[in-house]
């Protein structure tokens, strides 16, 4: 999913230089001290290469993520700017069945809880190809992208999803409201973290919305992220990780009250926060609650965050004792899902061919491609077959059941799938 801050094509605006060094919180503007876990140098994990690509050098960065000691936001440095990041995106929603399905949920929920009608206004913030905004317009309620790559946005409005090539943030909310175009349901899916202009992008959702109007932000959360070694959902493109406790605080800066919490299974675990302009209604006893359960789990205190970069080494020990022993062994492995979490934990543990065969993606976008840094072709999924591996490594984690179901036939020849998070796991 896609981020925001700024037009597309600002590229002089001084707000699209990037920033090589964190020397305070980019929501609060503390000096940041501690550092949360450092995953080396790595390219962005959704640079994937062209063939013609492969004989030159890639550009590498420090993944490192800091946690701010006073909002307890956990973050890292910006060394690209958006456009550089999501000008041109490889990621399209539609090609995971199981978000699919969550979208239309979401969608069915929505239209039910808000009783939205043709007279309502729902936008959608880093909308991709579409995939969620259809199911409001099916409905007959009237909906707008705003999706600041260009290709993404192509494919939704080659859908009849109306979508504007914009970054968002205030600049862009202001254009919409001069457009008479405030939303009644303001959602924004998996962008939260995207956003390097925390400030700017959180002003303009509260710009944006029509004073009784809802925002919806769904998000991993952090407490799931520290919990199961999900280090790597860390990746360049995520700049910010959150817990409920801290998204509060930035939506509360910018006068939005969290009224309701869900605690979502997506992305391994995620939340739903539901948002208003301050003094429409209270917060909630879901709120409550997760509130209690976090500062209980020791969220707002810096202890909590220690010890993370151990066991995220011992999660990069453990795979590549089994690689090692499966390729010693005479056995083919191979990697399922060239996702950007993916290509964080292969550069993390320095996997590369000598190790995994390839990867199979869903997506013709990926095919023919190769995965940043590792350097493995991007096959087809029917590459499986042809090769018949021994073990086929889940990346993307979080959607194996799916995975595991739609490609139940490697079974047939004795095949097994692999997860590596948060321990490795030969599943059965």
């Amino acid at each position: 999913m896609l981020p925001s801050s700024m037009r597309l094509k600002a590229k002089r605006d001084p707000r699209s230089a990037p920033a090589v060094a964190l020397p305070s919180c980019r929501f609060c503007g503390s000096p940041l001290s501690h550092l949360f876990v450092d995953l080396g140098a790595q390219p962005p994990s959704n640079a994937y290469l062209e063939p013609a690509a492969l004989g030159r050098m890639e550009a590498t960065f420090p993944l490192k993520a800091h946690v701010c000691e006073r909002c307890f936001l956990v973050q890292l440095e910006a060394f690209q700017t958006p456009d550089e990041i999501f000008g041109h995106y490889a990621y399209f929603s539609s090609f995971s069945q199981s978000w699919l399905d969550h979208a239309q949920r979401y969608a069915n929920q929505a239209i039910q809880r808000f009783k939205l009608g043709g007279e309502s206004q729902v936008i959608e913030v880093a909308s991709n190809d579409g995939y969620l905004l259809q199911y409001f317009r099916a409905a007959g309620i009237p909906v707008l992208g705003v999706e600041p790559a260009e290709n993404v946005a192509a494919v939704a409005r080659g859908r009849g999803i109306a979508t504007v090539s914009l970054f968002f943030g205030r600049q862009t909310a202001q254009q919409l409201v001069r457009e008479g175009r405030q939303a009644d349901l303001l959602i924004g899916n998996n962008v939260f973290a995207h956003v390097p202009d925390l400030n700017d992008f959180t002003a303009g959702l509260a710009m944006a919305l029509k004073p009784t109007g809802t925002l919806t932000l769904e998000f991993p959360h952090l407490l799931r992220l520290i919990e199961d070694c999900q280090f790597d959902t860390i990746y360049h493109e995520h700049f910010s990780y959150f817990s409920l406790t801290t998204a509060e605080k930035v939506l509360a800066a910018h006068d939005l009250t969290v009224t309701d919490v869900e605690e979502l299974p997506t992305h391994g675990g995620s939340l739903r926060l539901y948002a208003q302009h301050r003094g429409v209604a209270l917060p909630g006893p879901a709120v409550q609650a997760l509130r209690a359960r976090e500062a209980k789990a020791g969220i707002i205190d810096i202890s909590a965050y220690r010890g993370f970069a151990e066991r995220t080494a011992k999660v990069k020990r453990e795979l590549l004792r089994f690689l090692i022993d499966a390729k010693e062994s005479g056995k083919h492995v191979v990697g399922y899902g060239a996702a950007a979490k993916g290509n964080t934990l292969l550069n993390y543990c320095g996997v590369r061919g000598d190790l995994l065969d390839y990867v199979v993606d869903l997506s013709p976008h990926k095919q023919g491609r190769y995965l940043p840094g590792s350097r493995l072709p991007i096959l087809a999924p029917d590459a499986l077959a042809q090769t018949r591996p021994d073990y086929v490594l889940i990346l993307p984690w979080n959607l194996a059941s799916e995975i595991e179901q739609s490609m139940g036939h490697i079974r047939e020849w004795g095949g097994r799938f692999v997860t590596a998070i948060p321990r490795l796991a030969i599943r059965p």
